[in-house]
């Protein structure tokens, strides 16, 4: 049982449920698999143009991404990546209506929008010779999606459209930008970067069920039981999803107590949230996580001392160093207060150990979900995200 709990929780970690009755009617919607890509299932139903396009990554993966005008027909400006968190996609910055999700938003304000999705989600499209159902497609973690998705989506769009970019991320988003940071021949491509809830250290991490299952060492024997992907839209997360939370738990304590309490959630919009989330991850990745967690660290995956000489031909991982984040890149940080993930220390120590000075948006009662579908988020957040894009007007003045 602590298992399914663990897999139960890993769910609710993107997603927001917050009542049985909403969390039934939305299982009857997730068991239906998209046929269409992102652009016809979400993004086009709002009148916003929007192409598909794949990008191979070097170790064989074909990442899909998407492109976003404005639904007024303005030519396009800067460009802008969006970089979704962990068990979401491309999806994620399209749940609520064009006034309050940031991908229509920036689209309306002039921006090219490029939206990522990594390895394993939907909107992606496997690998060029390894079947999804072999358990070496799921061989990865953070660190390849770092390292290989997110450096090769901003070459792609640096490619495209023969201009440095804008990095936009949230949560597992923002570990991947930080990692990705650190290497000059990816930073090189951005102009700068905003983070929502930003994570490259999670000793702090305050949420206690979390906690748990990281005493627990539940990531470990997920892997052990040879479970590689975590598909929790599979007929068997569908089970599990629907056994905890049919009556038996509180869905909104048991989120609260992974996220922190969100302050300005629209539980109305539960069943249309899932209809495409959660998207699936892998189980490394998971394990790589709770790596962060148990030894305070910001590095690479742990494979052990002997494998670690082998990968890294050291006893442990190498750090990813943000001091050597360029002090030139300019930055953009949205936390919250009550966020359980984004802790306010670690996010502290991040800024500790950054060399530039980033822009700095603190929220006292905002929560890990809310920095994405609070009801008031354009307000208290993208405004102020969008003000500092704009402030860069060497680039604007381009356009």
């Amino acid at each position: 049982m602590d298992v399914f709990v663990a897999l139960f929780t890993l769910y609710l970690l993107s997603s927001a449920v917050t009542a049985a009755d909403d969390f039934s009617v939305a299982l009857n919607r997730r068991r239906e698999q998209p046929t269409a890509g992102l652009c016809a299932n979400v993004i086009q139903r709002f009148g916003f143009p929007c192409s598909e396009h794949t990008a191979p990554t070097k170790d064989g993966y074909i990442l899909g991404l998407q492109r976003v005008a404005s639904a007024s027909g303005k030519s396009f400006g800067p460009p802008v990546l969006l970089i979704h968190g962990l068990f979401m996609a491309g999806d994620a910055w399209f749940m609520d209506s064009p006034n309050q999700s940031l991908g229509f938003i920036l689209a309306n304000r002039g921006f090219d929008v490029w939206v990522g999705n990594v390895r394993g989600t939907r909107w992606s499209h496997g690998h060029v010779s390894i079947p999804e159902k072999d358990k070496k497609f799921w061989d990865w973690s953070w660190q390849e999606l770092a390292l290989y998705d997110l450096g090769e989506m901003i070459h792609y769009v640096y490619s495209i459209t023969n201009s440095k970019l804008f990095v936009v991320g949230h949560s597992q988003g923002t570990i991947m930008s930080l990692a990705a940071f650190t290497q000059p021949d990816i930073v090189k491509m951005v102009e700068a970067a905003a983070l929502l809830c930003p994570i490259s250290y999670l000793e702090h991490i305050t949420a206690p069920f979390v906690l748990r299952l990281v005493k627990m060492h539940l990531d470990e024997a997920i892997l052990d039981m040879g479970i590689h992907e975590l598909n929790l839209k599979s007929n068997w997360g569908t089970r599990i999803m629907d056994m905890m939370c049919d009556g038996q738990l509180d869905c909104d304590d048991l989120l609260a107590s992974i996220t922190g309490k969100n302050c300005c959630f629209n539980s109305s919009r539960i069943a249309s949230y899932l209809e495409f989330e959660p998207h699936p991850t892998s189980s490394k990745n998971l394990h790589h996580l709770f790596q962060m967690i148990r030894k305070g660290t910001f590095s690479l995956y742990d494979y052990g001392i002997w494998k670690n000489l082998m990968q890294y031909n050291q006893l442990k991982p190498p750090v990813f160093d943000l001091s050597s984040i360029p002090n030139s890149l300019p930055i953009w940080m949205g936390y919250g207060g009550n966020d359980a993930l984004a802790d306010v220390a670690d996010v502290q120590h991040t800024l500790k150990e950054l060399k530039s000075k980033p822009n700095v948006l603190y929220l006292e009662n905002y929560g890990h979900l809310d920095f994405l579908v609070s009801t008031k988020s354009k307000e208290d957040v993208y405004d102020s995200m969008v003000s500092f894009f704009i402030s860069l007007g060497e680039t604007f003045s381009s356009y």
